[in-house]
């Protein structure tokens, strides 16, 4: 696993890109930086093979190095399912390609995964019995949040599941101050300097946007959803479900 030193070295004003520099290191930036992403990975697995159905689509939308992906694939036990991973960034789809490649060449795999290079507001959700939403609609435009959320409840078959994390921000003042910097220590504590967490805090500005976990659950019954919980919170990162 190379190690992420892209905000050591001054990186200039740019704001934060998913480009081949952030892909060699993204299985590293995520551990340092999203407390309680294992668990969510881990969770998924346990969720797909619970809720997947035979002949059904799954989805991994923003899938990045295709963690979720992955966790789906030894998830799931039903025959005649396919995975759509889809991303915006060519680095991290090639990159993708590779890390699944080792999983799915192991025997026992009965599930096919299809890797779409695109943005995911165009994509076509059709038989699906779970999507997988992991710290991607942070990174969509505010304004095309509840149509994406929409055609994502459209797309899934009665009793399938959503699985949404996300980074927040909480609605007490008080309190978003404090996970906020209960957070920066958890980044210092995985050996990221002050100097860091400031740059790429401020790379992320109006890159990354987060929303309350009341507005999340909102738009999650607006879009159709029939009932959504938080399952996983640590500081101001969270893992909702929601089902059909």
């Amino acid at each position: 696993m190379s190690e992420d030193t892209i905000y050591k070295a001054d990186p200039g004003s740019e704001p934060f890109r998913f480009d081949d520099k952030v892909a060699r290191v993204f299985p590293d930036m995520l551990r340092r930086s999203i407390p309680g992403y294992a668990a969510s990975i881990e969770a998924i697995g346990s969720l797909a093979a619970r809720y997947v159905r035979a002949g059904t689509n799954c989805y991994d939308l923003g899938c990045s190095l295709g963690a979720a992906t992955v966790a789906m694939l030894q998830g799931i036990d039903e025959p005649g399912c396919r995975i759509v991973a889809v991303d915006a960034a060519p680095a991290m789809i090639e990159r993708c390609k590779k890390v699944v490649a080792e999983d799915t060449g192991l025997p026992g795999f009965m599930t096919d995964v299809d890797f779409v290079l695109g943005d995911i507001r165009d994509v076509e959700f059709v038989n699906a019995s779970m999507i997988v939403l992991n710290y991607t609609l942070q990174f969509v435009d505010l304004d095309d949040r509840d149509a994406l959320l929409r055609r994502i409840c459209e797309g899934i078959n009665a009793g399938g599941i959503l699985v949404l994390s996300e980074k927040v921000v909480d609605e007490d003042p008080h309190m978003e101050e404090l996970l906020v910097d209960l957070h920066h220590e958890h980044k210092r504590r995985n050996n990221y300097s002050a100097l860091e967490v400031s740059r790429k805090r401020a790379a992320l500005e109006n890159v990354l946007v987060p929303e309350a976990v009341s507005t999340h659950r909102a738009r999650l019954q607006a879009a159709g959803f029939s009932h959504s919980a938080v399952w996983l919170r640590y500081f101001n990162f969270v893992s909702i479900i929601a089902l059909r």
